[in-house]
């Protein structure tokens, strides 16, 4: 029998439709559903990789918290975007991955039916382990346009309350690229104080923006400082999926709580992964990288608005995917996904339990397809539907 706390916690979708995909092995498929990219991670991260092979420090669980050059560049890293000084020592840690930053902050903030302000739609993964961590979801709706997401600051302050525990958000947000700035966290720095609640920042993407601007980080605004604790991944702006490794940082009394939720966990990040890590974060062409990347991602975004202009999609910000509204085309999420699979050889991910929306949207990955593949989208859409 499923134990309570499984319960209201649906799979995310992306499993199953890339569980389909790699079933039908055909080349001809069109892989938009995991949000995987074929972008190379930075040479420098290799370089490190394969000397930590050799290297018998790095088979090891120790230091628990993460090596010290890790948490030297991750705190250095999220020190430059906010405009603050972070301890290495007391103010980071290393994680498994972002997501597991994640639910180690859920688990070491949140206590069981206090609740966490989220936007819709958002990342079944980050609404999955709020409830795994016994917190209760609150959802703000962003709004959708052609020209993109947005959602009203305060409206977003007014959700936090007197049994609000965190505000959970990511910016650019996945799947939407909903991107905040600091008109919301101005609404929220009052809010958060009022109420003593905590902001906790997904920060797996903000290098990741199609405008041309820099980051607009939540402890940058001195009302929030104080209250914000920054989850960070080398998946996404770096490339390293496969290497699970992360970082939180925050003020050092809520550090010790997370390290030590993380101790019991799931104990240590990858040893083999962490040089590489801090080697990229730390390069001198960091920013470089990450913008060539981004370059590459707003082309096939581009090309995919292009391509589908004729359909009900909602322009990104930033990030690697945009949605779909199945609605006008008389679909569920679901049934679209279905017949793109089945008729027109695309894999694409329904957007249930993706936030009380989620069930009208279709999200499209463009940051694992290149561009001349994309161009075939049209034709398949048509075909899907037709």
């Amino acid at each position: 029998m499923t134990v309570t706390r499984l319960r209201d916690i649906p799979g995310i979708g992306v499993d199953a439709v890339g569980d389909a995909a790699d079933a039908a092995d055909d080349p001809e498929f069109l892989r938009l559903e995991n949000l995987d990219t074929d972008l190379r991670p930075p040479a420098v991260a290799l370089t490190a990789t394969r000397a930590a092979v050799d290297d018998d420090a790095a088979n090891s669980y120790l230091p628990f918290q993460g090596r010290r050059s890790l948490r030297e560049a991750a705190a250095a890293h999220v020190g430059r975007l906010a405009g603050r000084r972070y301890d290495a020592a007391t103010e980071c840690v290393s994680v498994a991955g972002g997501l597991n930053g994640i639910l180690n902050t859920l688990l070491a903030t949140v206590e069981p039916g206090q609740e966490v302000v989220l936007c819709d739609p958002i990342y079944a993964g980050l609404v999955n382990r709020v409830r795994l961590a016994g917190g209760v979801p609150r959802f703000v709706p962003a709004r959708p346009a052609p020209d993109g997401w947005s959602v009203d600051p305060d409206r977003l302050a007014a959700a936090v309350g007197p049994g609000t525990a965190a505000v959970l958000m990511m910016s650019p947000a996945m799947p939407t690229g909903l991107v905040l700035d600091e008109r919301h966290w101005s609404a929220l720095a009052a809010a958060c104080e009022r109420h003593d609640a905590w902001l906790i920042y997904d920060a797996a993407m903000e290098r990741i923006r199609f405008d041309g601007r820099p980051p607009s980080h939540p402890a940058a605004h001195e009302g929030l400082a104080r209250r914000t604790i920054t989850v960070g991944s080398a998946s996404k702006e770096l490339r390293l999926i496969g290497w699970r490794v992360g970082w939180v940082v925050g003020p050092a009394p809520v550090l010790a709580d997370i390290r030590l939720v993380g101790l019991t966990n799931v104990v240590c990040q990858v040893g083999l992964a962490q040089e590489a890590v801090a080697a990229a974060l730390a390069a001198p062409d960091a920013e470089a990288d990450v913008a060539a990347a981004t370059a590459v991602w707003r082309r096939r975004c581009e090309e995919v608005l292009r391509r589908l202009a004729a359909y009900p999609l909602v322009r990104p910000h930033g990030g690697w995917s945009l949605l779909l509204d199945a609605r006008p085309l008389g679909l569920t999420g679901a049934e679209l996904s279905r017949r793109l699979f089945d008729r027109a050889k695309v894999a694409a991910t329904p957007m249930d339990g993706w936030g009380p929306s989620g069930g009208h949207y279709l999200r499209l990955v463009f940051a694992n397809e290149p561009v001349e593949r994309l161009a075939t989208l049209g034709d398949r859409f048509a075909l899907a539907l037709g």
